[in-house]
Formats: C-alpha cells, structure tokens, sequence
C-alpha cells in the first residue's frame, strides 16, 4: 500500500463563521449534479465551502482531486463548529478555453516509466472554444485504449477504466465529462460537482457579470470575457465607453453586452479575479480551498467584490491539502539508500551520479583527492615564482592548472560513467522513482493523473476501509512484529537447525551444507518481506485514521455533544 506525505503549501487558517446561511436560488441548484451534496444545498439555509478547477482528461493532475477532498473535509469541519449544514461545492469552469491545459493525461505505465496521452491539438489560429462546448471527440476511444495499453493489468484495472469510458464518451464535451467523472468519485460522499456553465446558472451569474465591466485592471482590461469571432475573448475598455476584443478586434457597446446577458448568457463569462465573486454571489461561501497560486492572486480580487455590491461577502482562501503518494516500490528504494523525497527532486542524473560517486573505491576518492591538493599548492608555488620573474606569465600558469584540476574532474566522471553502465539496474530505479515522484521535474501532483494510482487500488476501497474495524489492523500489527523475533529465535534454536538438517537431508553431526544455507537464506529474505509488510501495516493504519475521519457520517454528533 503506498505511503501518503502531506507537503503543506501555507499554514491552515479557518475562517471565521459570522456569515449568516442563506437558500441557494433553484437556477444555481440546478446546475449541480444529482447526488445527497445537491439534496443538502436545496434543503434550506445553508453555508458552503467552495473551490474549483478548469476540466481536464481523465480528471486532470491529482490536485485537482485533492482540492475536492480538501472541501470535503473542511466542510465537515466547519458543520460541528458553526452547527448549521456547511455544503462542499466543486465549480467546475467550463468556460474555460485553455484546450492544451485539458486535452492530455501523464500517469505511469506498466514499467513504472512516464507516459502521456493527448487527445488532440488545436490550431493555433482556432477559435478559442470553451471547454464546455469541446467535445470528446472520436479520438476520446484512443485515448482510453491507450490508457488501457499503457497500464499494468491488476484486478482493480476493469473497474477503473469503466468509470473512465462511462464519462469520457465521444458525444460528451470535456466539461461534462469531467464533472461526471467527479460526481462518481466523490459525489456519494456529499460533494456538489457545480457546472457553472449550465444555462440556468449563467443566466443568474450574467447580471453579476455586467458588473465586471466597470472595473479595469492594471493591463487595460476587465475581468470579463465575451464569446466573439475568435471565441473567448477579452474586453478591453474604450475611451467613449465601448469595448474591443483583444484577439479578434470586434467592437461592442454596453447595450450590446447587456443584450447578450439576456439573450445568450453562456457568451459571458468571469476571468479567475471575478470567478470567486460570482460564486460568493450565487452561493453562500465562507471558504475557497485554493492551490499556491490561487493564494497569491485572489487577495487582488477584493476590488472585485466592492464593484459587485455591499451584500458580497469575500470568502476566505485556504490552502488546499498537497501532497505525494509514495509506491512501496520508491519507499524501499529511498529506504535502501537512506535518501529523502527532497533527493528526487533535483536534475536527471544528479542523484545517480552522487551515489555512484560514493560508491567508488575510499582508495580511488583518497588519490583523487591528494592529487588535486598536490596539483593546487605545486601550481601556486610555481605562480608566486613566475610572477616574481615575469607577471605577464600569471595567468598562462593560472590556466594551465584549471585545466590539470579540470583534467581530474574528467577521470572522476569517466569513472562514474563506467559505474552507470555496469548499475544499469540502479540508474533505472532511480529514473522511475523520480517519474513517480517528480515527473518532468515537477510535483506529482501537478502532472500525474488519478488513475496512475487507482490500479492498485480496490475500487470505491473507502466504502470497504469504513467496514474494516480498527482494532483489527492493531491485531494485524502485533502478529507481524511478533512473528520477526520468533522466526529469528527459531532460526537460531536447536530445533531450527534439526529441522533445516532433516529437510536438508543432513545427519546430526554434518556440517552446515549448501542447502541448509539456501534455507537460511530463505528465512532472511522472510524476515525482510515481513519488514516490510510491518511498515506498510502501519503505513495503512495511519491512512485508514484518516480516510475514516474524511468518511465518517457528517450527521454523527461529535462525543460529549
């Protein structure tokens, strides 16, 4: 079972209750996909958590899931300390037009090398098309079979590539697909996939939008887009009160954009300044669980709520959770060569060459090194007597022992070049750590997609883990790290050796034979996979504590209540 490592990205401050709850409009409610999240935001007065993210094939990179999981979990915990229903909501921006943010998936194929799947490039010149009206497309097949080629095949694969066909079809646009493939992630578990695209949720945010327009920010734009010629496109404002698009050129009036509102609201759209005034409008949010940059940039949306009026209340940005899932096979490697996850990060080669490098003969290292000593002061000597006779010749001896010291440096990497070849094994494992890890130099989270991980894990194992009682993983534990010492004892006792010799075929009084050594042998490699079954055990306890405190029923009272 892999290891998780929560890497904060900001200290976690909870914001504070004073918003009163309020009923969400049925135009807003609507827009969100059926499940027991969207029966608790109709239900009455409510608050909420939000956060949101531009769609992305087969659910984008794992933050995206892990800003989901992080409005799960901060809205059970704001429940118990406000005591009314706190809702966790995921905006789903379809109107997004980035299309080579969303048309590609990186995971990790069946050798543990990373692997990537573009569904298909826009040209240049397109019309930039919102993400809610990209479709799939036919090449969504091939993706999916490339998905299903690349991938290591595991009892849990079927499942896992069902859910993904069952969203991800040719007829579905990408924003759709996404928020499906969501909903049937976390869905049952309360989250509310809002598709802030829905005509009846852009025809109640349109009048909210208009606002937008009397605001311009230090670029010479507003934070709105308008849907024209060259699809969405900025708008920039005109000295006699019109507005331009920035790519196409097109003019428009503010009569021509309030026509718009009315007639054709999904034309209009916030930029990710006024995206979280719009939702602190048409819901009522305490919250926004937000990625680093989110964190940096929102606190310049505050003009934005000004402009929208005195009743917007700005929600408060909390980091979201981060962090990394480390596979056994990775946790066994660093293990082995006592390296940190801070050790993969770095550039391909650095971390092979360093650990080649301590693994050259003390002998070798010992030479190399007094030969650099004896090549520096014997070339220092001699600039002070050359300088004494003719200082021109300074810096011709200065260069002359660069290029000795250089010459040194050479050996040494000729020498660790010659180690690569023959630890071919170790620069691989190295190589795939790092892809598992940081791929293209990059945290995890921020290029592999959830599927890279769901292979190997049973799937909807949340509900399974619920059912699993915690005393048994404490039962589980102590039978393993008793079974070490007393594999080791009976190993070492008379009776361990009598049996080895009767298996072996030994008399009593032989010595030890090769195959009483192969016996050992056995046992010690026992010992070690019982190790590690110990450290993935309690791995798996730490991480059942905390996938039961994310999936405990929100409607439990807390003890003592």
């Amino acid at each position: 079972m892999p290891r998780i490592v929560a890497t904060p990205i900001a200290p976690l401050v909870l914001p504070d209750l004073r918003l009163d709850p309020r009923r969400v409009a049925p135009e807003v409610i609507a827009a969100a996909l059926p499940g027991p999240g969207r029966d608790r935001l109709a239900a009455g007065a409510v608050l909420a958590v939000t956060t949101g993210q531009q769609p992305g094939l087969f659910t984008g990179p794992l933050f995206t899931v892990y800003k989901a999981l992080s409005v799960l979990a901060l809205a059970r915990r704001l429940e118990r300390a406000a005591g009314v229903p706190v809702v966790p909501v995921f905006w789903v921006a379809g109107d997004d037009h980035d299309f080579a943010e969303a048309n590609h998936a990186a995971f990790l194929d069946g050798a543990g090398d990373l692997a990537a799947i573009v569904l298909r490039e826009r040209a240049g010149d397109a019309p930039l098309r919102p993400l809610s009206r990209e479709p799939c497309g036919p090449e969504i097949r091939r993706a999916l079979d490339e998905l299903r080629a690349g991938t290591p095949e595991t009892e849990f694969k079927a499942a896992t590539l069902e859910w993904l066909e069952r969203c991800y079809r040719p007829d579905a646009t990408l924003a759709d697909a996404f928020a499906e493939a969501l909903h049937a992630l976390l869905g049952p578990r309360g989250l509310v996939v809002l598709r802030a695209y829905d005509p009846q949720a852009k025809r109640a945010a349109a009048p909210w939008v208009l606002k937008g327009l009397e605001v311009t920010l230090p670029d010479g734009y507003t934070p709105v887009f308008v849907e024209a010629a060259q699809g969405r496109d900025r708008l920039e404002r005109q000295e006699d009160g019109g507005f331009v698009t920035r790519r196409s050129g097109e003019r428009f009036t503010r009569a021509d954009l309030e026509r718009i509102a009315r007639e054709s609201p999904e034309r209009l759209s916030p930029n990710v300044l006024l995206r979280p005034a719009i939702e602190a409008v048409l819901l009522p949010t305490i919250a926004y669980a937000a990625g680093p940059a989110e964190l940096k940039y929102l606190p310049d949306a505050a003009q934005l709520y000004n402009v929208l009026g005195g009743g917007v209340t700005p929600q408060r940005p909390v980091p979201r959770w981060a962090g990394v899932i480390v596979e056994s096979r990775v946790e066994k490697l660093m293990e082995r060569y006592g390296l940190g996850l801070e050790a993969l990060d770095g550039q391909p080669g650095e971390l092979e060459a360093r650990l080649l490098r301590e693994a050259l003969p003390p002998a070798t290292v010992e030479a190399l090194a007094g030969l650099r000593r004896e090549l520096a002061e014997r070339y220092e000597r001699l600039g002070r007597d050359v300088a004494a006779i003719d200082p021109t010749l300074e810096r011709t001896v200065q260069s002359a022992r660069n290029a000795a010291l250089a010459g040194t440096q050479e050996i040494e990497k000729k020498l660790v070049a010659s180690l690569k070849r023959d630890n071919e094994t170790l620069v691989r494992q190295i190589a795939r750590a790092r892809a598992a890890v940081y791929p293209q130099g990059q945290p995890q989270e921020r290029v592999l997609t959830l599927a890279s991980f769901l292979w190997t894990v049973r799937w909807r194992a949340g509900r399974a883990l619920r059912r699993i009682p915690l005393m048994w993983v404490f039962v589980i534990v102590l039978i393993v790290a008793l079974m070490i010492p007393i594999t080791a004892i009976l190993l070492d006792s008379p009776l361990g050796r009598s049996i080895a010799r009767r298996l072996e075929g030994e008399a009593p009084g032989d010595g030890r034979t090769a195959g009483v050594r192969e016996l050992e042998r056995r046992v010690e490699v026992l010992e070690t996979d019982l190790e590690d079954l110990n450290r993935s055990i309690s791995g798996m306890r730490e991480e059942l504590q905390f996938v039961q405190r994310l999936l405990e029923d929100p409607n439990k009272k807390p003890r003592g209540s």
